[in-house]
């Protein structure tokens, strides 16, 4: 019997039945099982603002074992600089499907690579990641019309979709999926982690405030320049936004959970450069 390896796909937030759950639970990942027991390249959509967070070690360890190919794809680099990316180790593509660049390099890759695998029929390419990373996007851009679902709110892709690269190449993408690690936690880390990638939307998260308060402790300087707030403190900031946007409550205080959730929003809109 093969091994299995743990991907597990964003929760919904609806209330759990026993029967119902463990169904639910198992549907993506197999989904992802499946698409990488068929794909013959692998592209790993990555943020490249955070590759290492965003890296799934149990699909790289997979795509070893099985001597699959490979490809790293950093997206969202108009969000960062590139000489501060943390390029990692293998093939690696820095890309930005909302500036378009870097896609054309990728597709010349992906043919590159299906020349080099010898195998009759056709060559299948499975793009995985966390959700929301742009991965249909980049798929969309890569085959030159829309055909891939693409959305703002984290995981869109509700399924999985069979695509045309080439004559030759088939794409196959996938929902957005979480390490089983990481799947179901109420640790604040692992929570912070999901929010400032975008794998958990700004209005699913809890503690909205507690996310702020570790994300601008490690961004201070892009938090502070972003809203023009100069603080050394994320409780002020969060006060100060508030009143500006006249986000308050009976007694003239401000409401912190709504103006913690709008400065979530304005960082996973991509509008916080770091």
């Amino acid at each position: 019997m093969r091994p299995r390896y743990n991907f597990s796909s964003r929760r919904t937030g609806q209330a759990r039945d026993p029967k119902n759950y463990l169904k639910k639970k198992k549907k993506f990942p197999e989904i992802a099982q499946k698409v990488l027991d068929q794909s013959d390249i692998i592209l790993e959509v990555l943020d490249a603002r955070f590759p290492n967070e965003t890296k799934n070690n149990a699909l790289e360890e997979f795509c070893q074992n099985k001597n699959k190919k490979l490809i790293y794809v950093l997206n969202k680099s108009d969000l960062i600089s590139k000489e501060k990316i943390k390029i990692p180790k293998g093939i690696s593509l820095i890309v930005s499907g909302k500036n378009r660049s870097g896609i054309k390099k990728l597709r010349d890759k992906i043919k590159e690579l299906s020349r080099e695998i010898q195998k009759k029929g056709k060559i299948t390419v499975g793009v995985l990641g966390y959700p929301n990373l742009g991965k249909s996007t980049i798929i969309n851009l890569l085959i030159g019309k829309k055909s891939a679902g693409t959305g703002a709110e984290a995981g869109f892709t509700k399924g999985l979709q069979k695509l045309k690269l080439t004559s030759e190449i088939i794409i196959f993408d996938t929902p957005g999926v979480i390490p089983e690690n990481e799947y179901s936690t109420d640790k604040l880390e692992k929570l912070t982690k999901h929010a400032k990638i975008n794998s958990k939307s700004y209005s699913q998260v809890k503690d909205p405030e507690q996310i702020i308060t570790l994300l601008f402790n490690e961004y201070k300087t892009a938090f502070q320049k972003h809203f023009k707030i100069k603080t050394n403190s994320s409780e002020e900031l969060i006060e100060k936004v508030g009143r500006e946007k006249n986000f308050l409550k009976k007694g003239d205080k401000v409401n912190f959970d709504k103006a913690s959730r709008y400065i979530l929003k304005e960082w996973q809109d991509g509008l916080i450069e770091i």
